[in-house]
């Protein structure tokens, strides 16, 4: 446990509760944490992880922009759902890119639990680009993620940040329940 570990994790719990509140403040909160992040992860070898933090930078830059364009009249997000078989679809590409990304990580570097960690960092960008995008059916990634992060950071000695995605966990359904009813209004 770090300075900087402890402090991405109070970033991580503002940015979900804000997620979870459709506030467009998440992202430049989400923009530090995910810098802080990056070198967290780089130094306990979880190098998808460390790349991941890379990606969530330069997408949640486009949410930003994508949320602030796409305000109802009472200046809530809107959120919608994604067709059932563009559904499927990022489910297939979800699972092609863990096993080919976890090969690469297996195969050409020192990466510790390849295949773990690149279910994560492949998840996780299907999660932001569906969150991005406001559908509601990013937070199914993110529990998944969620659920099987906890163990690997917990393997890796990430206690805080374990606890911090148990945490992710209960904000990820308490969003998918908030942007249910949010959908319906």
């Amino acid at each position: 446990m770090s300075l900087l570990e402890i402090l991405a994790v109070l970033l991580g719990v503002a940015n979900i509760l804000l997620i979870t509140k459709r506030s467009v403040w998440n992202f430049p909160v989400a923009i530090i944490m995910v810098s802080l992040y990056f070198v967290i992860f780089r130094d306990a070898k979880l190098y998808s992880d460390a790349g991941l933090q890379i990606f969530f930078a330069a997408v949640n830059l486009y949410g930003w922009w994508s949320w602030t364009r796409n305000k109802a009249d009472s200046g809530d997000i809107i959120v919608r759902r994604i067709s059932a078989m563009s559904y499927g679809y990022w489910i297939l590409g979800a699972i092609a890119t863990i096993w080919a990304w976890g090969a690469v990580m297996h195969s050409e570097t020192d990466a510790t639990y390849p295949y773990w960690d690149a279910s994560v960092a492949m998840l996780s960008i299907a999660g932001q680009i569906l969150m991005a995008r406001r559908f509601v059916e990013n937070w199914h990634f993110w529990i998944i993620v969620n659920l099987i992060s906890i163990p690997l950071y917990a393997t890796k000695e990430l206690y805080l940040t374990a606890g911090l995605y148990g945490l992710f966990l209960v904000l990820a359904v308490a969003g998918l329940i908030a942007w249910r009813k949010a959908e319906q209004k």
